[in-house]
């Protein structure tokens, strides 16, 4: 398996040194040529998911994690949109993040240029696979995509028709390639392959992202669970809050931007305590929360701290009532993983308070955190939302995909 893994990555690395000097216009005339064959192939790619949702549903899944693997006709054509606004998107190759002459007369530029070699190792979610490869594609680099066993079969029916596409508009196929995942192995070898694979990106639950933060000798960007907060403040529109702790727990439970801890200000926990529990009630949500949660609904679960640090990833959520925003700031840096935090208010003071007080790759003011999403904030598709601080942070679209170089032009200077 070892040699499969890094015979791909060479490969791959062939393919990067074609693709790192490829015009936007063929890159983006391959991701065109991607979606449409996607599109064209849905019934195939719907067939071979069905197989594996069927698997899955045997083996005792549950049911948000089959959500996850689950693609239909809208899903499929959600995905190869996604390919599509990916081309339409700037091509980050090439731009000039800074620049300057220095006064002995050398002209310096800092150049964005493609990463290499991409290694993604993820879990369910057959739609990151179409995501991942579109935009390592149009940032110049190759992908070795290692999905899990339980997506094998939708992994490969979605990759095949991408390579199909790649190949007829002349770019090398081995710039998408599949890792096996019926071998617990492949995915060691693959973040170990170092000097063959540049950067290694786990996408998946908590379990998955420390085994390969841990095990990998090929340099990882972290892309973290979701234990993402709701903060209602002593000043919120009361109204809203409602709107957005509902959106943000129960739009789609099995997503990493959903919410699963909500705070409440003591000054308006008497009115709002009550309304939010029995629309979450109303919601099919099980509420974990303090006492005065427990108070107002007789079927609320008394929350422990395991509730407040969990990412449930089901119809349940953590509650507590704050006494002030310096409270829920500290209860939000004590349990939160560092990805989403929302606060609903109409103070400034309050707005800045919070964002400038909790540490996490994206904070919402008046907006659910479901908003926590390339596509949502313009980047096309994204290949996960990194919780870490070098290099990237928050979603990652086509310039976390980078790096850069330094292109020092003189005039025969010597030093």
């Amino acid at each position: 398996m070892r040699e499969l893994v890094h015979a791909a990555a060479r490969r791959a690395r062939t393919a990067a040194a074609t693709l790192a000097v490829t015009t936007r216009a063929d890159k983006d005339a391959a991701l065109h040529a991607m979606a449409d064959a996607l599109v064209a192939g849905t019934a195939s790619i719907v067939a071979a998911n069905d197989v594996d949702v069927r698997l899955a549903r045997e083996a005792g899944t549950g049911e948000n994690v089959v959500d996850r693997l689950r693609l239909d006709a809208d899903r499929v054509a959600a995905f190869a949109q996604g390919l599509r606004d990916v081309a339409a998107l700037p091509d980050p190759v090439g731009e000039v993040v800074r620049g300057s002459t220095l006064p002995n007369g050398l002209r310096m530029q800092q150049v964005r240029v493609p990463m290499g070699v991409i290694g993604m190792i993820y879990e369910g979610r057959p739609n990151v696979t179409a995501d991942a490869a579109a935009i390592c594609l149009k940032a110049g680099s190759a992908v070795l995509l290692r999905g899990s066993s339980s997506a094998a079969r939708s992994n490969a029916a979605i990759i095949e028709i991408m390579r199909e596409a790649l190949a007829a508009t002349g770019l090398p196929v081995d710039a998408i390639q599949q890792v096996p995942a019926d071998d617990r192995s492949s995915a060691t070898h693959l973040m170990q392959a170092r000097g063959l694979v540049d950067l290694v990106i786990p996408r998946g639950g908590a379990g998955l992202i420390q085994a390969v933060v841990e095990q990998s000798t090929v340099p990882v960007i972290e892309t973290g669970v979701g234990n993402c907060h709701v903060y209602v403040d002593a000043d919120a529109d009361l109204d809203m809050a409602l709107d957005i702790v509902l959106n943000a727990k129960t739009h789609r439970t099995s997503v990493c931007n959903a919410a699963e801890s909500l705070l409440v200000h003591q000054a308006v926990a008497d009115t709002f305590v009550p309304r939010v529990v029995a629309a979450l009630h109303e919601a099919g949500v099980t509420v974990h929360g303090d006492a005065t949660f427990v108070g107002a609904h007789h079927d609320v679960v008394p929350a422990t701290d395991d509730d407040y640090a969990a990412e449930y990833l089901s119809l349940d959520i953590s509650a507590r009532v704050v006494a002030s925003i310096d409270e829920a700031v500290e209860h939000i840096r004590r349990f939160s993983s560092g990805h989403t935090e929302a606060i609903v208010t109409s103070s400034l003071a309050s707005s800045t308070r919070f964002t400038t007080g909790v540490d996490s790759a994206a904070v919402m003011v008046n907006a659910s955190t479901r908003f926590t999403d390339g596509g949502e904030l313009g980047f096309g598709a994204e290949i996960g939302i990194s919780t870490q601080k070098l290099h990237a942070r928050g979603p990652m679209g086509l310039t976390e995909m980078t790096t850069t170089t330094f292109v020092v032009t003189g005039d025969g200077h010597v030093r």
